[in-house]
């Protein structure tokens, strides 16, 4: 087996720029997109990664657009950097692989993950969504207009550096400062907190109305204590019934679960692979 496990950064043009990802493991692996959420870059994975290539899987992590290492030149105005932009990535990536993709997206890509399977049933295998945005958050009008708000000017890439703690109730591991400066350097760069602003705007309708066509075998997987959601709980249970799948509810874990309790959550993935989607 002709096996590769370098993570060298590569890069797929778009129309209006360029979407930076990695490839890992076997070059003849089952192909696993791995798609990270609004204001987070590709190494939220970096803790899953090695299971998924343990398990035989070729692993392929992208940036969102206007994130990590992807470019910030894809035009203004929210849809050019929302749910459905990032699903068209997600797909032209599968196409560039040349084979169909099992998708695990964390919070904004799990929205882009299940439009990306409703656009082309075909080339997606399975889905894995990791604390989800793929409705409208349910949260207060006061609580949505304040982070508007808060998201809204040059102080926005403070402003997250400051919350993203927050989502890590329980602990966040030696390596969550380098993570974290990642963001921060990744924000720097010309035209990404413009594109980050932009992102924060995204309706996640489009992803729910898409939900209701789904078919492929999913597994929503969410922290207890993700503070995103009011019930993650319940808003786990809503999704998931949404798309016919099944619900893994990691105790203690926040909004990144994958990082945060990757001993709990990257041998689920890994199982619940297996029987959706076997062939590794």
């Amino acid at each position: 087996m002709n096996i590769s496990y370098t993570s060298d950064t590569q890069y797929l043009d778009r129309p209006g720029g360029r979407i930076a990802f990695d490839l890992t493991g076997p070059d003849k692996g089952p192909l696993v997109i791995c798609v990270p959420g609004m204001g987070d870059v590709r190494s939220t994975f970096r803790h899953l990664r090695p299971a998924l290539v343990a398990a035989g899987y070729r692993v392929g992590c992208l940036d969102l657009r206007g994130h990590g290492d992807s470019d910030a030149t894809f035009g203004r105005g929210a849809g050019h950097y929302d749910d459905t932009a990032s699903a068209t990535d997600i797909l032209a990536l599968a196409h560039h692989l040349r084979t169909p993709a099992i998708l695990i997206g964390n919070s904004m890509g799990a929205g882009a993950a299940v439009i990306a399977a409703a656009f082309e049933p075909a080339m997606v295998r399975a889905l894995v969504l990791i604390g989800p945005f793929v409705r409208q958050p349910q949260t207060p009008a006061a609580v949505r207009l304040a982070m508007r708000a808060a998201m809204a000017g040059p102080w926005s890439t403070r402003v997250w550096l400051s919350y993203l703690p927050t989502l890590y109730p329980s602990r966040r591991g030696d390596d969550f400062r380098h993570h974290r400066e990642e963001i921060a350097a990744s924000m720097r760069r010309p035209g990404h907190a413009a594109a980050f602003r932009q992102a924060t705007r995204t309706d996640h309708a489009p992803a729910w109305q898409a939900a209701g066509t789904v078919r492929q075998p999913t597994l929503v997987v969410m922290g207890q204590l993700d503070p995103d959601f009011p019930d993650p709980a319940g808003e786990a249970r809503l999704v998931a019934d949404a798309l016919g799948g099944g619900v893994l509810l990691v105790p203690g874990a926040g909004h990144y679960p994958q990082s945060e309790f990757p001993e709990l959550t990257a041998p689920a993935i890994v199982e619940f692979l297996r029987q959706a989607a076997p062939g590794a």
